[in-house]
């Protein structure tokens, strides 16, 4: 399991896309952060119940999120990347932003935390750790807003992160978090989404199905599997091997 190590801010704001023919649909574009932390799943069946409009939402990263809209297909954005969204107000091709939530982001990694971050006070004092010790950090590498944010903590830590531990899902939010907790390595994701997939990932019955499926029973249906229909098994049991005992 992934824990939490380090916090910074988040905020996340509506925008209203430029006007198109009038639908009953209504196209929303969002972050993978807001999608993965399953708040649409509370909202839109309300806003739909209320205005009977029907919302379609596409979930990508910031900046994308923000070029649908900006080109007219999407009616509203809701992203987490203010200095982006101000932009496109002032260029025109995006108006009425507001302000509608925050939380913060949180940098989290594996338990024994071999970078020994656990209690800094600071982010980016965490990133220069993580460099240094060349522990493994999956990076968003989308152009998100986290990911946006994730470039900015490394320019203030003086590093230009790149090598075999710098690793770049591009991914969204939820995938991000299941490289890093698969890789047993840190990266940088907004609270919501961090809590929610916490919750997704079920420990105790992740261990109860790997015990299984390394049982002596089991690997002894695994060694028979295949021989009544075609003569010859299908899979090799290995269970209590070594890397170095399989072909």
């Amino acid at each position: 399991m992934l824990l939490r190590l380090l916090l910074v801010l988040l905020c996340s704001g509506w925008l209203a896309a430029p006007a198109r023919a009038q639908s009953t649909n209504v196209i929303l574009s969002t972050t993978t952060s807001t999608q993965d932390s399953g708040l649409l799943d509370l909202l839109v069946p309300m806003f739909e119940k209320k205005t009977g409009l029907s919302v379609k939402t596409v979930s990508v990263g910031t900046g994308q999120a923000l070029a649908l809209a900006g080109r007219g297909e999407a009616d509203v954005a809701l992203v987490h990347a203010p200095s982006l969204e101000r932009k496109y107000v002032e260029e025109g091709k995006m108006q009425n932003r507001r302000l509608v939530m925050y939380n913060d982001f949180v940098i989290v990694g594996p338990e024994d935390d071999p970078a020994r971050i656990k209690g800094t006070p600071k982010a980016v004092d965490a990133l220069k750790r993580i460099a240094e010790t060349q522990s493994r950090f999956v990076s968003r590498g989308d152009k998100s807003g986290t990911h946006l944010l994730e470039l900015g903590l490394w320019k203030q830590a003086g590093i230009g992160p790149k090598g075999t531990w710098y690793i770049e899902s591009g991914q969204g939010m939820g995938q991000t978090l299941g490289i890093a907790n698969d890789r047993r390595a840190y990266t940088i994701t907004d609270r919501g989404t961090w809590l929610a997939f916490q919750k997704r990932v079920n420990v105790t019955g992740g261990k109860a199905f790997a015990d299984f499926m390394v049982a002596p029973e089991t690997q002894a249906a695994i060694k028979t599997f295949g021989v009544a229909k075609f003569g010859h098994p299908l899979f090799v049991p290995i269970a209590g091997k070594t890397d170095a005992d399989v072909p």
